[in-house]
């Protein structure tokens, strides 16, 4: 039995946690414009989906948060969606 559901949960997992190392990396082990550069990059990506598919990974996140055992990788994922522009900041 695969470990993840369908493909979109699974790339979603790898986006997610190639953005989770690149916001936690220290100075030394990323550039810092090169981690906003990919940030920025990705929240213009997600800019271009869909309500749908925004919807999707919104959920798929949500999901991942409830899962996951590490309080503060649940935390990024639970602002996830707002740290990343998939929803309105909520301030």
């Amino acid at each position: 039995m695969p470990v993840y559901p369908s493909l979109t949960h699974a790339l979603a997992e790898a986006l997610v946690g190639a953005l989770w190392f690149i916001e936690g990396s220290e100075d030394e082990q990323m550039d810092p414009d090169d981690a906003v550069k990919v940030l920025e990059g990705v929240s213009h990506l997600f800019s271009q989906l869909s309500t749908d598919q925004r919807q999707e990974l919104i959920d798929l996140v949500r999901v991942m948060a409830e899962a996951e055992p590490d309080l503060a990788r649940r935390e990024f994922l639970e602002g996830f969606p707002e740290g990343f522009g998939l929803v309105e900041d909520a301030s």
